[in-house]
């Protein structure tokens, strides 16, 4: 077999066979096919696009480059979640304890966060103590016991990925529905999950911009888990404002613990009882969607929720007695408000801009090598629709520097206040195929 043949394939927008793609995938991991070569392809691949079992082939490829997650040791059905990310998107702290709660078992693989704010692991280990560095054995043990646990992403897991992503970043072609669905749902694959349930964002602060677009990722994501084997399906969810209140490591947990009290702001409450439904009949834990809301609502009420998220933190190190006083978080020193220059309704904020303030105090990595400031953040005081009036507090700045000018003009520049009263509308879509 040809490199040179296979582009040439791709080139003329014919459909390759698994043997070819597992060729490349495999030569190029191993060092034994060019850049130049792997270039050709991708490009190709951008212009052709894949059919479905092309998309599936390619993902499976990838999985079988590096380490594969092994969970048949756990009792149940593993059901993970994925976000596409954006900027306040705290779920994961939420469902992983409410789901546990029903129990589903929830054996997550987790990375940090580069960009506006920490990933899952960043945001968890504001809690004192708290760490990911179990082996697989106590990681299957826990789950099997308590229903729940979050280890680090393998180093070694869809290496392939990896080496592709970084030439797609050099070369014009991350913007790819085939390339970007088979990068993301190789991790999900070889994490070992049964069933997945996606969260597509869209708007201004997710990678997706359109419903179109959004939708169309969330098809291909659905068809290759389903073509592999996993039951898969995907909500499409707003990122046209922030979700919850809370952007900043620290000032999330606050939020989630609040959220599993039943005291959290709607649109995150809203998004994590969709998702968590959802796994919960993927689960097996419920026969219909309606009959896992109920229940979800009820380990909230009854606070066993919040017990499960306790239990999770101390299996791994955290101090669970900050879950009751919140005071044991990260504390920045300063606390500022950003006053409203005129009265009328929020009509819009500017999720990126949001994040990236964040980032500007600290929150969140523009290097892998960057240290994260747990403290610092935005507390949104007024969301899309709010009524606000003039030098009323939009947003709270957490800050560990008094040097705050920039980041609150950059917030005053994003909120759109004017007469309209509008709503952004939290859930776009629902795809089971």
């Amino acid at each position: 077999m040809r490199m040179v043949d296979i582009i040439a394939k791709k080139r003329d927008n014919k459909p390759l066979t698994k043997e070819e793609i597992d060729f490349f995938v495999e030569g190029y991991t191993n060092d034994e096919i060019p850049d130049y070569q792997i270039s050709s392809i991708m490009m190709a691949i951008f212009f052709n696009d894949m059919n479905d079992e092309e998309r599936a082939d390619l993902t499976m490829a990838m999985v079988a480059s590096g380490d594969q997650i092994d969970l048949s040791e756990i009792d149940g059905v593993k059901v993970d979640k994925h976000s596409t990310g954006g900027v306040g998107d705290t779920t994961t702290l939420v469902l992983a304890p409410l789901v546990a709660a029903l129990d589903v078992p929830v054996a997550k693989m987790s990375g940090r966060g580069l960009g506006h704010t920490g990933g899952t692991i960043d945001k968890l280990e504001a809690v004192e103590g708290f760490h990911v560095e179990i082996t697989e054995k106590e990681f299957i043990d826990i789950v099997n016991r308590d229903k729940v646990a979050v280890i680090g992403q393998s180093g070694n897991l869809t290496p392939a990925d990896k080496k592709l992503y970084a030439l797609r970043d050099v070369t014009a072609t991350v913007n790819s529905i085939p390339l970007i669905a088979s990068s993301i749902m190789s991790k999900k694959i070889a994490a070992g999950a049964d069933a997945i349930v996606l969260d597509v964002k869209v708007g201004d602060g997710a990678f997706m911009k359109t419903t179109e677009d959004a939708t169309e990722l969330a098809t291909a994501m659905v068809s290759i888990g389903n073509n592999v084997g996993r039951n898969t399906m995907a909500i499409i969810s707003s990122m046209e404002e922030p979700l919850g209140r809370a952007i900043g490591n620290a000032l999330e947990v606050k939020e989630a613990i609040e959220t599993l009290k039943g005291e959290g702001p709607d649109d995150l409450t809203e998004l994590s009882l969709e998702l968590g439904s959802q796994m919960v009949v993927l689960g097996g834990k419920a026969d219909t969607l309606e009959e896992a809301r109920t229940r979800l609502q009820e380990v909230i009420d009854d606070g066993s929720a919040l017990e499960k998220f306790k239990v999770f933190l101390k299996n791994q190190g955290g101090d669970a007695s900050m879950v009751d006083d919140l005071d044991k978080l990260p504390q920045a020193k300063y606390t500022f408000e950003v006053e409203a220059e005129k009265s009328g309704f929020v009509e819009q904020i500017g999720s990126e801009a949001m994040g990236v303030a964040s980032s500007m105090l600290g929150a969140g990595r523009q290097t892998k090598e960057d240290v994260i400031d747990l403290a610092v953040g935005l507390m949104l005081n007024k969301k899309v629709g709010d009524r606000v009036e003039t030098g009323e507090s939009l947003v709270t700045i957490y800050s560990n520097s008094e040097n705050i000018e920039v980041v609150k003009q950059k917030i005053l520049e994003n909120y759109k206040i004017g007469d309209n009263e509008t709503n952004t509308g939290l859930i776009r879509k629902v795809i089971t195929e």
